[in-house]
């Protein structure tokens, strides 16, 4: 399965992963009328880190044996059928259990004025993730490893 891999050598912290993302999931997927006019506001489903020099995007892992989806009490978080793991925000019912066993802290709380987990779903119907596309410096890259 394909999946988002960071080089943190290479990231700067401009943060235009984060931009492209809560644009792509807003609901005008203009970058102005997402920020300025939307409320509420979409939420970013990456969020990059930064401790002095080093920084680096933290995108769902869609991991092998998800915990997210094992801890599930409802089956809203699932996996598709390209194995990504997906959050189904209408069967959620914001017990949080997805979150609190997240190693990676992939796994927020939806802003969106409903009880709902929110994660990254590889930008789903599109070929290529936006925070991959827009990444100035390659720093993050959309493939498949062994």
């Amino acid at each position: 399965m394909k999946r988002i891999y960071v080089n943190e050598e290479y990231c700067i912290g401009c943060r235009l992963c984060e931009v492209y993302c809560l644009t792509q999931h807003s609901r005008s997927k203009k970058i102005i009328k997402a920020f300025k006019e939307e409320t509420p506001r979409a939420l970013a489903r990456l969020v990059v880190e930064e401790e002095g020099p080093l920084s680096f995007a933290m995108p769902c892992r869609h991991c092998e044996d998800a915990p997210c989806v094992a801890a599930c009490i409802t089956g809203a978080m699932h996996r598709d059928e390209r194995g990504a793991v997906l959050c189904d925000e209408e069967r959620c019912v914001g017990c949080w259990t997805c979150i609190m066993v997240c190693p990676f802290g992939a796994v927020q709380r939806s802003i969106a004025g409903r009880k709902a987990a929110s994660k990254c779903d590889l930008c789903y119907g599109e070929h290529t993730p936006v925070c991959v596309m827009h990444c100035p410096n390659e720093a993050l890259v959309y493939e498949e490893r062994t």
